[in-house]
């Protein structure tokens, strides 16, 4: 069955061009050019990503963001914010109200799909080698991807669970923010090392007691502790 991506935003310029190229490249794509329609679609039929504009009337890219993290059927699902905002400030508070990654307009489609891909690629099971990991009361099931504390499961989205996941098989060593960007985004060229810092703060808050397996390396990267 192919991906279904829904695509979010009021330029209808914009909602033809990406879904021209995401059709093109195999996909099933619906649209919406509103924030009420946008979370009718996401729950009537829970797409596998959302590409969303953060300029929308009435309920701008951030609150649907927000609101769809917050709802159980739509918490993992990943979401792509596109923002005509440059400001530092804008791409964190995105990153942090739960989004996986963001492109600045005007972008290239071929880097759109490029991060589409890789975000799909993120939450498909078997992806990672090693099958299960423990530490105390906290268990890491690759084939899952399910990471839960004392048999209590985490809701994480699939970017959240790849860096967990990545931290934990290489535990004990230092891992750089420019490292974790390659290995975890996938990124050719780093970007602002920020993104690391947001999804690893939103992390730890999920992660509540078992977060102690998560070690800042001042002015280096993380380390996972056993």
């Amino acid at each position: 069955m192919k991906p279904r991506i829904l695509v979010v935003d009021d330029e209808p310029e914009a909602v033809e061009l990406i879904e021209f190229n995401l059709k093109q490249s195999g996909y099933t794509v619906s649209t919406a050019t509103d924030g009420a329609e946008a979370l009718k679609k996401a729950r009537s039929q829970v797409p596998d990503l959302i590409v969303l504009d953060v300029m929308l009337p009435e309920m701008d890219g951030f609150e649907i963001c927000k609101t769809l993290r917050l709802d159980a059927s739509t918490s993992r699902v990943p979401i792509i914010m596109l923002t005509a905002k440059a400001a530092e400030i804008d791409r964190v508070l995105g990153l942090e109200l739960g989004a996986d990654d963001y492109l600045t307009k005007p972008f290239s489609t071929r880097e759109l799909l490029l991060r589409i891909k890789k975000l799909l690629a993120r939450g498909q099971a078997g992806e990672l080698p090693e099958n299960l990991l423990r530490f105390g009361d906290l268990s890491i099931d690759t084939p899952r991807h399910l990471a839960s504390w004392r048999e209590k499961p985490f809701d994480l989205t699939a970017t959240e669970f790849k860096l967990l996941t990545v931290l934990a098989q290489r535990a004990g060593r230092v891992q750089s923010r420019d490292q974790l960007l390659r290995d975890v985004w996938e990124y050719d060229s780093l970007i602002d090392t920020r993104t690391v810092d947001t999804h690893m703060r939103r992390l730890r808050e999920k992660l509540g007691p078992a977060s102690k397996h998560l070690d800042t390396v001042r002015g280096v990267g993380y380390r996972f502790v056993e």
